[in-house]
């Protein structure tokens, strides 16, 4: 889980620790716990925090928004997820593994 995505998102959405762990039912020392990862969030309560920080369950756990083909059902292939996490890398990233993408393809071609 991406336990600083709580927080992150928790300051994004203008609450206080206290006032999301109020609409959590837990204490506001709990949820310092959880923002800083000493303790885990428990599984039964994910739902509800994923509802009250308006994320997805990715971007929750992983801090990636989930991925939808436009026209397609389920969940994104891994390659669509992959892709996905390339275009946020740093341009010079992204660069470098075009130009692998190419290597390979262009041996595939050719192969």
């Amino acid at each position: 889980m991406d336990l600083a995505r709580i927080a992150q998102a928790r300051n994004e959405r203008g609450l206080t620790q206290e006032q999301l762990a109020e609409q959590l039912g837990v204490s506001q020392q709990a949820l310092a716990h959880y923002e800083v990862g000493r303790i885990g969030v428990a599984s039964a309560m994910l739902p509800k925090l994923a509802e009250l920080l308006d994320l997805s369950f990715d971007e929750l756990l992983v801090g990636q928004p989930s991925i939808r083909v436009p026209g397609k059902r389920g969940p994104a292939s891994r390659l669509e997820q992959q892709i996905a996490r390339v275009s946020q890398l740093p341009k010079a990233q992204q660069k470098f593994v075009m130009q692998m993408l190419d290597t390979v393809l262009a041996q595939h071609a050719n192969g």
